[in-house]
């Protein structure tokens, strides 16, 4: 595995000046990229926050002043493409984005006002409803773990630990399959409805918020659920393009740090569903221009180019997911 040569394949083929602005640069969302791709019309904001917590990782890996000037532009430019504003409506997306920034500003840039108004829209979607818990989105009635789950995270690293442990003690109480130790998706508020679809990324969340906590009881049986219902064969199961591209990836993100918290055995098990993911997404990777290409299932090749218009393989989302992975492993 060569994780510097993922890093140049995805950078490479997806990063550019948005709206040929100097000094600006974003992840176009396709490759090879449409019209309305290249000028960052088809605009994805959580996307854009995992793609630059992945130039994060590796600037840990590795630090670079080159790569920090791109860091740097990248946090402006999300603003400039957000037409002037930190946040949107959507509470898990601006989490991603605090969560990214707050990395960044462990580099030393200045972040200060984005992270505060990340944090003010977190702290006013908590609402009773549902018995706790933020919203998905504004003006929505679905309270789901892909909110709850990197928010929570967000407060415990900003040292709100109140609001953090309140948060994953509303996802432990309502959305965990206590016959699993999965994590269901979200509830209805309305109606009270659980909507018990099993993605990849709500587990990797609420682990990320059970280590943050020290919840240690409950970050290892998160993960023996993970090894018995979302790993084949030990390779974490993909969801296809589209947001599906960085479930995987948010997952991995957060086992490669329960491999290092942990406890044995839940220690060895989470650095082995990583390890073995890593190994085969990129023995699976397709040899394209640029790099490897990812596969949007890491247990399966990626198809050979050109690629289909329907082509997961073409999302940034799979493509910084595969990045995302291999930077995982690399700490281990």
């Amino acid at each position: 595995m060569d994780v510097s040569a993922a890093e140049h394949a995805v950078t490479a083929r997806h990063l550019s000046r948005v709206w040929g602005l100097p000094g600006t640069v974003l992840g176009r969302s396709g490759w090879p990229p449409s019209g309305g791709q290249r000028l960052h019309w088809h605009w994805n904001y959580w996307w854009q926050a995992h793609l630059l917590d992945t130039l994060v990782d590796a600037q840990s890996r590795a630090p670079s002043p080159a790569r920090l000037a791109s860091i740097r532009a990248f946090t402006r430019s999300v603003r400039l493409r957000n037409f002037g504003r930190w946040t949107n409506d959507y509470y898990d997306d601006i989490a991603w984005l605090g969560l990214a920034l707050q990395r960044v500003s462990a580099l030393g840039i200045d972040v200060g006002p984005a992270l505060a108004a990340i944090d003010t829209q977190l702290l006013s979607g908590w609402t009773p409803a549902a018995g706790g818990g933020i919203w998905w989105r504004r003006g929505d009635d679905f309270k789901n773990a892909p909110a709850n789950g990197p928010a929570a995270i967000f407060h415990a690293r900003s040292g709100n630990l109140t609001r953090a442990q309140a948060m994953r003690d509303w996802l432990s109480s309502t959305l965990v399959d206590p016959g699993t130790g999965l994590v269901w998706d979200g509830i209805r508020a309305d109606t009270g409805e659980l909507v018990k679809h099993i993605f990849t990324y709500c587990q990797g969340v609420y682990l990320g918020a059970c280590l943050e906590l020290s919840a240690w009881d409950d970050a290892a049986r998160t993960v023996r659920a993970v090894a018995e219902h979302c790993a084949p064969g030990g390779v974490i199961r993909g969801q296809g393009g589209g947001d599906g591209g960085l479930f995987a990836a948010i997952l991995a993100r957060y086992l490669a740090l329960a491999a290092r918290s942990l406890p044995e055995p839940e220690a060895a098990t989470a650095r082995a569903l990583v390890l073995t993911s890593a190994e085969a997404c990129w023995s699976g990777a397709f040899d394209a221009p640029e790099g490897p290409l990812f596969s949007a299932y890491w247990d399966r090749p990626a198809p050979a180019l050109p690629l289909p218009d329907d082509a997961p393989e073409r999302d940034l989302s799979v493509q910084v997911g595969g990045w995302m992975l291999l930077e995982a492993a690399a700490t281990l």
